[in-house]
C-alpha cells in the first residue's frame, strides 16, 4: 500500500467488540504503511483496549465516539430508524462522506447491508448490491456470491453479480481475467431454470468477461472457477452447508484420535499434518464479505471473528479501497451495458 488509505472500524460490532476489532487494528497498521484506520465507538472502552495494547498514542489510529450499537439479533428497520448514532451507521456515514474510504464491521449481517444500501447507494446499473467471500479450494480459494442479500434473483442480476464479482477479484486479488462460472446443477446448456439459462446466454456475450459456462457444487472446490455466480438463496445454503460439513469432519477426527490410546498416539504421530491441514482449510484466512454494489467499499466480518480474522477483513477492505473497486465496477458496468443496449 503506498498511498493513504483510510477505514473506518465498527468496533462495537460482533460478539466481542473492541476486544477484537482493536488488537486487530493495531496489527494491521504493522503490515500497511500508509492505511489509517478511525476506530468507531464507546470512546472509553476503545482507549482502554489501544493502551493495553500499548498502542495509546499511536498516530495512525483514531477513535470517533459513538453512543450506541446495533444488536447483533436487532430487526435492520428498527436499527435503521432508531439508532443513528450507532457504531456501524457513524462508520458507514464516514464511507459516505470521504472521510473513510472504506469501512468493516462484524456487526448484524442485516442491518449492514440495510444500512450501508440506504448511506452509500447502488451504482448506475446495479440493481442490488450482492454479498461475496472467498471459499478455499483444492488449490487456493474461489470467490462465491451472492451469499444470502438476494433471495430471488433475475437474468439481469446474476449477471451484474458476475462483472461485480469479476472486477472485485482481479483489482483486490491481483488475477487478471478470473474465470467466472455459474453454479447449476449440472453442466450440459439444458439445465438450469429460466434465469440462471438466460444469464449464461448473456455471459457467454460478454467480451470482457472469461465466462467459461456452468459449475457444479463439487466443481466449486475443485477450483474450476474463480468466481461462481448464484442467488442469495442457494449462495447462503452452499456455505452454510460447507461450514457444517467442515465442522462435521473435524469433530469426527477429534474423536477418532482421542478414541484409546493408541489412537492418541496415532494421533501424536499425524499432528504435523493434522496442523497443515487446519491451515489449509481455516475460515479465519477468508474472512471478510465484501458488500459488492455500493458506491463505497464496506466490508462485513463474521461475527465471532477473532483478532486474527478481523484482520484479514481490514486486509481485505483496504485493497479494495486502494484499488478504487465501486469506481471499477460502474466503468465496466457501464461499457458491459453499452455493448449490449446499442447491439
Amino acid at each position: 500500500m503506498t498511498s493513504q488509505t483510510t477505514l473506518s472500524l465498527d468496533a462495537m460490532g460482533g460478539d466481542h467488540g473492541p476486544k477484537v476489532v482493536v488488537p486487530a487494528a493495531v496489527q494491521a497498521l504493522e503490515g500497511h504503511p500508509g492505511l489509517h484506520l478511525i476506530l468507531v465507538g464507546q470512546e472509553q472502552a476503545l482507549r482502554e483496549q489501544l493502551h493495553a495494547h500499548g498502542a495509546g498514542e499511536a498516530e495512525r489510529i483514531s477513535i470517533r465516539h459513538c453512543s450506541e450499537v446495533v444488536g447483533m439479533e436487532e430487526p435492520p428497520s428498527q436499527a435503521m430508524r432508531n439508532k443513528r448514532d450507532s457504531s456501524m451507521r457513524v462508520a458507514l456515514d464516514m464511507v459516505r462522506s470521504g472521510e473513510a474510504d472504506g469501512c468493516v464491521s462484524a456487526g448484524n449481517t442485516g442491518a449492514l447491508m440495510a444500512t450501508a444500501r440506504y448511506l452509500l447507494k447502488t451504482l448506475p446499473g446495479i440493481d442490488r448490491p450482492a454479498i461475496m467471500s472467498a471459499i478455499p479450494t483444492r488449490d487456493g480459494a474461489t470467490h462465491m456470491l451472492d451469499l444470502g442479500a438476494n433471495v430471488d434473483c433475475s437474468s439481469d442480476h446474476l449477471f451484474q453479480f458476475a462483472v461485480m464479482g469479476a472486477v472485485a477479484v482481479e483489482a483486490a486479488h491481483d488475477l487478471a481475467q478470473p474465470r467466472v462460472g455459474l453454479l447449476n446443477v449440472g453442466e450440459e446448456e439444458i439445465k438450469g431454470n429460466e434465469q440462471v439459462k438466460q444469464a449464461a446466454e448473456r455471459l457467454g456475450e460478454a467480451e470482457e468477461l472469461r465466462y467459461i459456462g456452468y459449475v457444479e457444487g463439487d466443481g466449486v472446490y475443485q477450483g474450476e472457477a474463480d468466481v461462481v455466480v448464484c442467488d442469495g438463496f442457494v449462495g447462503n445454503v452452499a456455505l452454510k452447508t460447507s461450514e457444517g460439513v467442515a465442522s462435521l469432519i473435524s469433530g469426527y477426527l477429534r474423536s477418532e484420535f482421542q478414541r484409546n490410546l493408541l489412537t492418541r498416539l496415532a494421533g501424536l504421530v499425524a499432528l504435523p499434518v493434522l496442523r497443515a491441514l487446519r491451515g489449509r482449510i481455516d475460515p479465519r484466512q477468508y474472512n471478510g464479505a465484501s458488500l459488492l454494489g455500493l458506491r463505497g467499499v464496506a466490508l462485513k466480518s463474521h461475527g465471532s471473528a477473532d483478532t486474527f480474522a478481523f484482520g484479514r477483513a481490514i486486509d481485505t477492505a483496504a485493497r479494495e479501497a486502494e484499488q478504487g473497486v465501486p469506481s471499477l465496477i460502474e466503468a465496466r458496468i457501464e461499457r458491459l451495458l453499452g455493448v449490449r443496449e446499442g447491439a
